[in-house]
């Protein structure tokens, strides 16, 4: 039987159904499109704890240690453990420690020694009073001078330089209150650091004795230099310039650039080193080019130093007067500047017998890191 044509308004409702259903399709999709994407949940500790022991070397002892205080550290600080996070921490250990919780200084008891000699001038000390002070028992039996020539780590000097000043009357006067030993741990972190933070912090673990002695531990060393690596607020381009800040301190990759746009603004060469204020009072470099800006920046000479003042603090960046230098330098060079730089400093240390800068460190540093990405994205796939 021959089926009746469509008729053209049947035509027509066919076609608005069509249209109909194909806006109602376009409609659900975009709506899927808009719905707030789904967060993976967070890690297990476990799988976390897993990931590091495959970051680190074959050959490190204890890895599971390792990745039990590397984890405790994030989870104690309130950091996401991802790959960036963990890869900066691995590769600044790798560099400072080789992932030895106290690792061993060639030559450490030669260098002591030529400390003690060196502060003994200064006092205008004769050698052979510091010879007798040395030859006297210490702790445990042992003469302090023979304590000093078997010294091989951080640790063990730390520890006799406090028994010598706590003990003999010389060490007092020749060390002070002040122990000349002034990082640590398998991350090098700095003493100071460590106590001020944990003055401002809870510290997650028993202390044992001191903060100081916490920072040669493990858990101790790996919590503290995480908090100083990772531990503060910076929208840096790479994390190349908090490798350059862990060398030489909070803000100097973006302090160095704001120097370098002082410069720039000015015309006056700078240092960049990621000061802004004389530690020691006066007016340092940097503070002495701003000035000379004063009537271009309509800001006095105590809004600078203020300003200046905030260097160490993510505060610093809102600043009216770090806004107009950058203002005013990217007039005169006519381009944008980088709000980033490498600081430039030699890096000064009895430790150290070539010469190194900070750029060098942050650069090795570098490397390592982005070794520890490649492998953790193969790991994922």
């Amino acid at each position: 039987m021959k089926v009746p044509a469509a008729s053209a308004g049947e035509r027509s409702g066919t076609r608005s159904c069509l249209r109909l259903a194909t806006m109602l399709a376009l409609l659900a999709l975009l709506g899927g499109c808009a719905r707030p994407r789904v967060e993976a949940p967070p890690r297990r500790p476990a799988e976390v704890r897993a990931q590091i022991v495959r970051m680190l070397p074959a050959d490190t002892a204890d890895r599971g240690g390792w990745a039990t205080d590397v984890y405790a550290a994030f989870a104690a600080l309130d950091i996401p453990p991802t790959d960036s996070n963990l890869c900066a921490a691995l590769a600044v250990t790798a560099q400072e420690s080789s992932f030895h919780a106290e690792p061993q200084v060639p030559g450490l008891a030669r260098i002591a020694r030529k400390e003690i000699d060196r502060r003994a001038a200064q006092h205008h000390i004769p050698g052979f009073l510091v010879r007798a002070a040395l030859a006297l028992d210490s702790p445990g039996g042992k003469s302090y001078g023979e304590r000093l020539a078997a010294v091989r780590t951080e640790r063990e000097l730390s520890r006799l330089y406090e028994d010598f000043i706590g003990m003999v009357p010389l060490g007092r006067r020749l060390l002070g209150d002040g122990n000349p030993v002034h990082t640590g741990g398998p991350m090098q972190v700095s003493v100071a650091f460590a106590e001020d933070y944990a003055n401002d912090h809870a510290y997650p673990y028993p202390v044992d004795g001191s903060i100081r002695h916490e920072v040669f531990s493990r858990r101790g060393g790996m919590y503290f230099g995480i908090a100083h690596l990772l531990g503060y607020p910076a929208d840096y381009p790479r994390m190349l310039y908090r490798f350059a800040d862990f060398n030489a301190g909070w803000y100097a990759s973006r302090n160095a650039a704001f120097q370098n746009a002082v410069s720039v603004a000015s015309g006056i060469p700078l240092d960049f080193d990621g000061d802004l204020l004389r530690y020691d009072g006066g007016v340092g470099a940097t503070e002495r080019a701003v000035r000379t800006l004063v009537g271009r920046l309509d800001l006095d000479e105590g809004d600078i130093h203020d300003a200046l003042a905030q260097g160490e603090s993510p505060d610093f960046a809102r600043t009216d007067l770090y806004a107009r230098v950058f203002e005013l330098a990217e007039a005169t060079a006519r381009k944008p500047l980088p709000r980033a730089m490498l600081p430039r400093i030699r890096l000064e240390s009895p430790k150290i017998t070539r010469k190194l800068t900070t750029a060098w460190f942050a650069k090795r540093v570098d490397g390592r890191y982005q070794r520890c990405l490649k492998l953790a994205s193969r790991h994922r796939h």
